[in-house]
């Protein structure tokens, strides 16, 4: 029976039966992952005219200016200025990453230049369990210990009394949050540059500090910056726990100790009742469409920031 079996196997082969299935397969698992690449591409483009046609019912009696620019919200009256939204979540982001920033670049540079691999090997289970932990709990630890720290012991170093929930709460929160996320990225660009590089430059008389500063963070920038705008863009998109700190004060804030209320948040605040008042909805998927093209005005810049520095490398 095997050799039966063996013997209509060659059979078929030399009659090329065989390769045409394998050729039609290939064919159908070719043309099978093709097709989710394209719905990956345009993920982008079906969320954007999504949140455009939610939102097509505001912009047809409000102009764009008076919503981007205007600092005036009052949904009764049918005044959504998203001002005080967007400024508060440029705050925010932009402080974490001032924090953010130079903790994960000076803590992946010690890891992969001048730790031992058993440390690198010990601190990367830790960085992934701060990267999984559920963002309410960094929200509950942020009311617990950021607030009351920053109401009792920050703002008196400058004259002031307050509560503590401020831009400066929800951006070290933030900061905390995105550090995980940013560093495993930053570790991965280093370990990824060839070691001949370094020893080039030891061999020449360069010193341990001269090799990272002039070789590998050269040849690490463009990764780099790929780190920090998706540590920008996962920033700017939180809500649950800078929502908890951050104070949700309609206002444009004039300081870092002042509330805020960013995007994410006044969309996961309000979005229950939006039903009661009329273009609450589309509203609030502005915002949304805001938040998103936002994100994807950064992520360009950043783009083309690297293709412009990998050009003069």
């Amino acid at each position: 029976m095997i050799r039966f079996f063996r013997f209509i196997y060659y059979k078929l082969y030399s009659l090329k039966i065989i390769n045409i299935n394998r050729h039609k397969k290939d064919k159908i698992v070719n043309g099978w992952m093709l097709l989710w690449l394209l719905f990956v591409l345009l993920m982008p483009f079906i969320m954007a005219i999504g949140l455009y046609l939610k939102s097509e019912p505001l912009l047809e009696n409000h102009s764009l200016l008076d919503l981007l620019f205007s600092t005036e919200w009052k949904p009764s009256e049918e005044k959504f200025g998203l001002l005080p939204f967007i400024i508060s979540s440029i705050w925010v982001t932009l402080l974490a990453l001032i924090i953010a920033g130079p903790i994960c670049l000076l803590s992946a540079i010690h890891l992969t230049q001048y730790a031992p691999k058993t440390l690198l090997t010990f601190m990367r289970p830790i960085i992934d369990i701060l990267a999984g932990i559920p963002s309410i709990i960094y929200g509950v630890w942020g009311v617990v210990g950021v607030v009351p720290f920053i109401a009792n012991y920050i703002a008196p170093i400058f004259g002031k009394q307050i509560s503590g929930y401020s831009i400066m709460a929800g951006a070290i929160v933030l900061a905390i949050m995105i550090i995980p996320f940013i560093l495993n990225i930053m570790i991965e660009v280093f370990r990824s540059i060839p070691d001949e590089l370094t020893e080039a430059s030891l061999s020449l008389g360069a010193s341990r500090w001269e090799t990272i500063k002039l070789v590998i963070l050269r040849k690490a920038f463009p990764g780099l910056i790929s780190a920090i705008t998706l540590g920008l863009a996962r920033a700017f998109g939180e809500t649950i726990a800078v929502l908890m700190v951050v104070g949700n004060v309609s206002q444009i804030p004039s300081g870092t100790l002042q509330p805020g209320y960013p995007l994410p948040a006044l969309i996961a605040n309000n979005y229950g009742e939006m039903l009661s008042i009329p273009k609450y909805d589309s509203a609030l998927m502005f915002s949304a469409l805001v938040l998103f093209v936002i994100v994807l005005i950064f992520n360009l810049i950043s783009r083309t920031a690297i293709i412009r520095f990998e050009k003069n490398i």
